[in-house]
């Protein structure tokens, strides 16, 4: 299984679109629950004010279950841990977000960001994507303004640790929720009276630190800004205001020795820090650890593609912890956003609705794309994160060559595999565990029975077969339970038509197998094959909880063996060593997983003795209907992926 999906866990609208009012923003709307997702901006449906005509904008916030904190058993960190999905570096992961087709105007050349969500969010219950009826309901859910329903205020300490070092004019300066900075200064004597005030002063001379920090809490009372209390020596400050723009710093001056000590206000909820969302847009992210700038685009030419980035460096950061996994937003670049900002505009505050003014913007509406949410009723539709990997496991044991001057040496090598099964369970052998396994390859016996004689001198180059060891091949450990060596030999003046690979380890050899080398020859014309395939463990039905291995047997087309060959053995096999599958739903012929052929490989089926395989998550599919199996073999005297006729069908039931 090379390709897993993970579906949203939350998603939601978010807007400060007008009602139909043309006046009242929807500020307050909530959409979580949608079975479609929205983004526009649309210039000038109204004049706004006399800074010029104003935009209406539409954003759309998802999560992913990505680590064990998300979901335990199910999240990709999970999955990872279980060893279905590989290590950082061996996998793709691909936002996938689908096309809703409607009436009304797609924009066409828009640029949509992909940018990972800086705080958390709720979902919310509404549904209305028309009209905006549905505020965020009981304080759940997130709109342009509030991220979440938990309205907190953010707090912070002062500590006196030495009054007598707090000198006349040392100040503490806070910044409140709306970014109004109030600054205290200690007095030698007086402690402010007035309210409402940005400049407060408290007395520094009270005979203790106890005192000193009741002055101060007094003196940050008389702001409306701010509230406070003293505990012994140490000031609790909590934001008038709650949200989480309340997380600010607090600065201290002081002129000599250190009087004070404090903490930066945390713990502030509720609000976005700017409405419209709070977003990761650098490459350094507070005080998450990371340099690396993880921020996506894709453009529409047409309007109605669907997103599929590569956001591989972004789910990396969110496993690691680099990261906190708020999720992603998608929404238009700053400049197709058209945000206007006058020079009387101080920023994107909660009161203007997340709505800035400048008549040099971009003046162009693209309105609308919408994409289906993960409460919709399409099954295939809803949006996921898909892992995508090159699982294919390439045995030679049938399909192995003696060396040859006509390939290069990496291609002269041949990989063989041992498959430790106990009681229908593959298990690491004890002895060897994940460490390294050795072989030994033979001729046969008189009537070519078993393995004989003295190991045979195999070609070395250093990392397989050493020179100081030329009988012996160094495998390794490549999952539970499967081992590998890669190893070439030169054929004897008469080729033996038997190889007996012997694996052990230690003083215990624990399987001998057979190998059938062929030689290899070249062409006097260009060879023009034709394969017939077939599903030999096809079932016609398969449980949506199973995870399926379909085993293809290919044989060259016309093949015609002698009568004795027909009546003693099978069919010989042919090993296609690119070959890759498509699912596709029978009804509508809907491609469910397409043939994954490009960079990441992750259809391309393995193969071994007995001929090509794959396992299929059948998770993935929705049940309750037929599916069909296409095949698609590379030919490489081409230069092309060649389609076979042949088509497998099967059920997928609950």
């Amino acid at each position: 299984m090379a390709i897993k999906r993970f579906l949203a866990t939350a998603d939601t609208t978010i807007t400060n679109a007008f009602l139909e009012d043309l006046s009242t923003r929807a500020t307050g709307a909530n959409i979580g629950l949608a079975d479609s997702l929205e983004v526009f901006s649309v210039y000038g449906q109204s004049s706004g004010s006399t800074n010029g005509p104003t935009s209406e904008l539409s954003r759309i916030l998802v999560k992913f279950p990505v680590t064990t904190a998300d979901d335990s058993t199910n999240s990709i960190q999970a999955k990872r841990t279980a060893g279905t999905i590989p290590a950082s570096g061996s996998v793709s992961f691909y936002l996938r977000m689908y096309n809703v087709a409607h009436h009304e105007t797609l924009p066409v050349n828009a640029k949509y960001n992909i940018f990972a969500v800086s705080s958390s969010w709720e979902e919310g219950r509404g549904i209305d994507l028309d009209t905006y009826t549905d505020k965020t309901l009981d304080g759940v859910g997130a709109n342009w303004i509030n991220a979440n329903g938990n309205a907190t205020a953010a707090t912070a300490t002062v500590t006196i640790d030495n009054d007598g070092w707090v000198e006349e004019g040392a100040t503490v300066s806070m910044i409140a929720t709306d970014g109004t900075t109030v600054v205290a200064t200690a007095h030698a004597s007086t402690t402010t009276s007035e309210a409402s005030t940005t400049a407060v002063q408290f007395a520094r001379n009270g005979g203790s630190n106890a005192a000193v920090a009741t002055a101060l809490a007094t003196a940050i009372n008389y702001s409306s800004y701010f509230s406070a209390t003293a505990t012994g020596a140490v000031v609790t400050i909590t934001q008038a205001t709650a949200g989480g723009t309340g997380n600010t710093v607090i600065t201290i001056t002081e002129d000599g020795g250190v009087g004070f000590n404090n903490t930066n206000f945390t713990g502030g909820d509720g609000s976005w820090k700017t409405p419209g969302g709070d977003y990761h847009t650098g490459s350094v992210y507070g005080d998450e650890a990371s340099n690396v700038a993880v921020m996506y685009s894709q453009t529409m030419p047409a309007g109605n593609e669907d997103i599929e980035v590569d956001v591989s460096e972004l789910v990396e950061q969110w496993i690691d912890g680099r990261k906190n996994n708020y999720g992603i937003g998608i929404y238009l670049t700053s400049s197709q956003e058209a945000y206007f900002k006058s020079s009387t505009d101080a920023n994107l505050s909660a009161a203007s609705g997340g709505v800035l003014h400048n008549l040099s913007g971009d003046t162009t509406s693209y309105h609308t794309k919408k994409f289906s949410a993960r409460s919709s009723e399409y099954f295939y539709k809803r949006p996921c994160i898909e892992a995508r990997w090159n699982a294919a496991t390439k045995d030679d044991r049938g399909n192995f060559y003696y060396n040859s001057s006509l390939a290069s040496a990496h291609e002269n090598l041949n990989t063989i595999y041992l498959y430790n099964y106990f009681r229908g369970n593959l298990r690491n052998i004890p002895a060897v565990g994940g460490g390294l396994i050795y072989l030994n390859i033979h001729s046969g016996s008189s009537l070519d029975e078993a393995a004989a004689g003295s190991p045979l001198v195999l070609i070395g180059d250093g990392v397989h077969v050493r020179s100081a060891a030329p009988t012996v091949v160094t495998g390794g450990y490549v999952s539970t339970g499967i081992y590998s060596a890669s190893f070439s030999l030169t054929a004897a003046l008469t080729p033996v038509q038997t190889l007996y690979d012997v694996w052990w380890s230690g003083a215990t050899q624990y399987h001998t197998g057979t190998i059938k080398p062929k030689l290899v020859s070249p062409s006097a014309i260009a060879p023009h094959t034709r394969h017939v395939s077939s599903v030999t463990n096809l079932r016609n039905i398969y449980r949506d909880n199973e995870t399926a291995r379909f085993r293809v047997h290919t044989r060259q087309k016309d093949w015609s063996p002698t009568i004795y060959t027909k009546a003693v053995a099978q069919a010989e096999t042919n090993i296609i060593e690119s070959g890759s599958y498509e699912i596709y739903r029978v009804v509508d012929d809907l491609k469910v997983i397409p043939y994954g052929t490009g960079s990441d490989l992750h259809t391309q089926m393995s193969f071994d003795l007995s001929g090509s395989y794959f396992d299929l998550d059948m998770s993935m599919l929705e049940s309750g209907y037929m599916y069909g199996i296409r095949l698609s073999y590379y030919n490489q005297s081409v230069g092309s992926w060649v389609e076979q006729p042949e088509i497998f069908k099967f059920r997928v039931e609950d």
